[in-house]
């Protein structure tokens, strides 16, 4: 009896050897953050939709980047549509493997972005599964009227390198330490994506979330980049 129990054990332990030496079911791998699609030419980011109010802060500042990484490492993270984890430099290597090179990012007043057109995309969950996909003017209004944003030219931009330390050549890609990837004005040029608005635009225009189509905080979304 002894043999034999010792024996059933050795096969158990055999066995739970095989099963945790065994490859991850596709199933329970977690989501890749960016998928290539070179058949669709798109590439999407996962992400999550942010919250507009930030507790270390006392207002709700208005829309001025489309994602994000989320607080406290991102820097907009309290002016963003949606929130994601990855680093901006793999997003613009994903674009640059679809056969786009970037431009020039834009900062300031007269500063202008250049670069090849995109377009941006947000794939919210649906009714019985199915994915509803929105430009992404479309969950964003005028905080004023509620009108929804107007179509806009998306740029990939590329962002510039920095030098965090003074005392030490190495750069950095200035989107990685910002965590921003989309802007809608040229506040920043730490960005892999701008529009063709201006600093002279940003007075004027005041951004919110549309309520109205968006799903509530925290809610696991997919943002969609298109190339023509």
């Amino acid at each position: 009896m002894q043999i034999a129990n010792c024996k059933l054990r050795i096969e158990f332990s055999l066995v739970v050897i095989l099963w945790l030496a065994m490859p991850v079911a596709a199933q329970d791998k977690p989501a890749e953050a960016i998928k290539i699609d070179k058949e669709k030419k798109t590439v999407s980011l996962a992400c999550k939709i942010a919250p507009r109010k930030l507790p270390n802060l006392n207002e709700i500042y208005p829309i001025e980047v489309i994602a994000s990484l989320a607080a406290p490492k991102g820097q907009k993270a309290h002016e963003t549509v949606v929130t994601f984890d990855a680093k901006p430099s793999d997003i613009h290597k994903a674009l640059e493997s679809l056969g786009l090179k970037p431009g020039k990012p834009a900062k300031g007043e007269g500063a202008e972005a250049a670069g090849p057109e995109v377009k941006i995309f947000i794939e919210l969950p649906g009714a019985g599964g199915l994915a509803k996909r929105l430009p992404i003017e479309k969950v964003l209004v005028d905080r004023k009227t509620g009108k929804t944003m107007p179509n806009l030219k998306w740029t990939f931009t590329g962002s510039i390198s920095k030098q965090p330390d003074p005392n030490k050549p190495d750069k950095v890609y200035g989107a990685d330490s910002t965590g921003t990837l989309i802007a809608i004005f040229p506040v920043t040029d730490e960005t892999v994506f701008q529009t063709n608005l201006t600093m002279k635009d940003e007075p004027l225009i005041k951004l919110d979330t549309n309520t109205k189509v968006l799903p509530e905080v925290g809610t696991d979304v997919l943002l969609v980049i298109q190339v023509p």
